[in-house]
């Protein structure tokens, strides 16, 4: 038995929570998909990629809302943008456009749509079909998840059959690979039905969505009128939708599936002797968010207090079997942008209780609010553990995710909570990732801290830097946000996590795992 597990058995045991854990009862029977793809070497038919995802079906596909794990990772394959980011090197390429945006003046930009490109109904992709897809997002009326990220944006028009001009309020150096966050979707469709775009899209991708069940899962086939970069290799791919982890490792070594995201941490090793396995190192985060209209935890020094009353290295060692990397930033070293913030909370046990006796706190009661998520469930026994040592009694209030959100969090009644996130399924520039969490939604409807003078400062810098023509001034405005979001603390990184994939690497030539949550088979075949 490596360390490594016995870490792991110790924490089950002293935590108490062997055997206790709620599980979600998705076994193969319920969640097998089709059982016509038969059962020869490597698992199924050979035009047939099958895959299992970690996350369940919520809510719909329509990609001016979607966000949900499951949403974003099938668009990957049945919807297009403009200009694209790759799954793999998050690096932008031609998708729907011709040729790389032209740029007619600082803040002019036209497109053209490559020839022949269609719908998989048959129909063509127009220029009418790119401004109907900005105009939803930029519509307030539609409450778009993106509209955060296009605050640059001015308008889009029609100059041609198949070009489009973009106007911009200011030069915003990111153009181009920001035009990745709009899928373009069939105008006529849309308004035809919206509710049943939404459940069952249509794109102009390589592959087309067949059918999408929460029981059954994902089934796609290739769509053979596709002419763009990255025609499907595979005739059909199905993905079934495995929460349960055990299920997941099992359907992988029974050559169920091909493919499987989130091997569980005290799985790797074992599975590695009968698969590929590999981690990579995400943004994806465990983060600690703090209701910041409610006492204490208005006083940031409560909130540095709790940060730094963290045994974040025990935590990482113990339930994450070092699959991660404790936050220094607000990026993880080795992003592109990253920049060490001027407050890295290390473990300061003291300096956590001196912290509360200033700001005038004792014998506090938290109750920590956290999703139900694998990894998620066990750190939370060890946070509660580092928080009663400083003589913070907490309490542990674990759920499903979207019931957290629902009930507790976005109705303003918790006080602490602890979840995952990750916006680097839309973009991986500091700027993006910065808007999701410190624009909007989050400070304004969650954190409650965006009427406070250190978040719209953070405001302030994001707008100056998108303004920013010059690299280094850019990132010089991103460090101070940085250092602003990391000292207040209403919401910030505990650490970035690795994300362990599996696959059978005979089956799959050309796979290869994504540093986000989901799968891409975009240039994956079977053998």
């Amino acid at each position: 038995m490596t360390d490594l597990q016995l870490h792991r058995r110790d924490f089950l045991r002293y935590t108490g929570l062997l055997g206790a854990a709620a599980t979600i009862s998705a076994g193969l029977a319920a969640c097998g998909g089709p059982s016509s793809t038969g059962s020869g070497g490597s698992g199924g038919a050979k035009d047939t990629i099958q895959a299992a995802l970690a996350y369940a079906l919520s809510g719909g596909f329509d990609p001016m809302t979607a966000s949900s794990a499951v949403a974003v990772a099938a668009n990957l394959h049945v919807l297009e943008s403009l200009v694209d980011l790759d799954p793999i090197t998050r690096k932008p390429y031609n998708a729907l456009a011709k040729a790389e945006p032209e740029k007619v003046d600082d803040t002019t930009y036209r497109v053209t749509l490559r020839d022949g490109a269609k719908f998989h109904d048959g129909s063509a992709v127009t220029a009418d079909d790119v401004v109907f897809s900005f105009e939803r997002v930029l519509d307030e009326k539609n409450a778009s998840l993106f509209i955060q990220f296009l605050p640059f944006l001015d308008g889009v028009k029609k100059v041609g059959a198949s070009t489009v001009e973009f106007k911009l309020k200011y030069a915003f150096a990111l153009f181009a690979e920001r035009l990745s966050v709009v899928k373009v979707v069939p105008r006529k469709l849309v308004q035809a039905d919206q509710k049943k775009f939404d459940s069952r899209p249509v794109g102009s991708g390589p592959f087309e969505l067949a059918s999408a069940s929460a029981t059954d899962g994902l089934s796609f086939a290739r769509f053979d009128g596709y002419n763009g970069p990255r025609p499907a290799k595979a005739a059909k791919m199905t993905w079934l939708l495995l929460a349960e982890p055990s299920t997941r490792v099992t359907a992988l070594q029974s050559e169920r599936v091909q493919a499987i995201e989130a091997v569980p941490y005290l799985n790797a090793e074992a599975l590695s002797k009968a698969a590929a396995v590999q981690s990579v190192q995400s943004f994806g985060l465990l983060f600690l968010m703090f209701n910041c209209k409610v006492e204490p935890f208005d006083d940031v020094r409560v909130r540095q207090a709790l940060h730094y009353g963290l045994d974040t290295g025990k935590l990482i060692k113990t339930a994450l079997l070092g699959n991660a990397a404790a936050a220094t930033s607000f990026l993880p070293a080795g992003h592109p942008d990253y920049v060490k913030a001027s407050t890295v909370y290390g473990y300061d046990p003291a300096k956590a209780r001196k912290l509360l006796s200033d700001a005038g706190v004792s014998g506090l009661k938290v109750e920590l609010v956290t999703t139900d998520t694998d990894f998620v469930k066990d750190c939370a026994p060890l946070i509660k553990q580092s928080w009663d040592a400083i003589g913070v009694s907490t309490t542990l209030n674990v759920g499903q995710s979207g019931g957290q959100y629902s009930n507790r969090v976005d109705t303003g009644k918790y006080q602490v909570m602890a979840a995952p996130g990750d916006p680097s399924v839309f973009g991986n520039d500091c700027d993006l990732l910065m808007r999701w969490f410190y624009v909007g939604t989050w400070p304004e409807h969650r954190s409650f801290n965006s009427g406070t003078a250190e978040a719209k400062k953070v405001v302030g810098l994001l707008d100056e830097a998108a303004r920013e023509a010059g690299e280094g001034a850019r990132r010089a405005l991103w460090k101070q946000a940085i250092d602003i979001v990391a000292e207040q603390a209403a919401l910030y990184p505990v650490f970035h996590r690795k994300l362990v994939t599996g696959w059978n690497r005979e089956a799959l030539p050309g796979f290869r795992p994504m540093a986000t949550t989901g799968l891409s088979f975009l240039d994956v075949g079977r053998a």
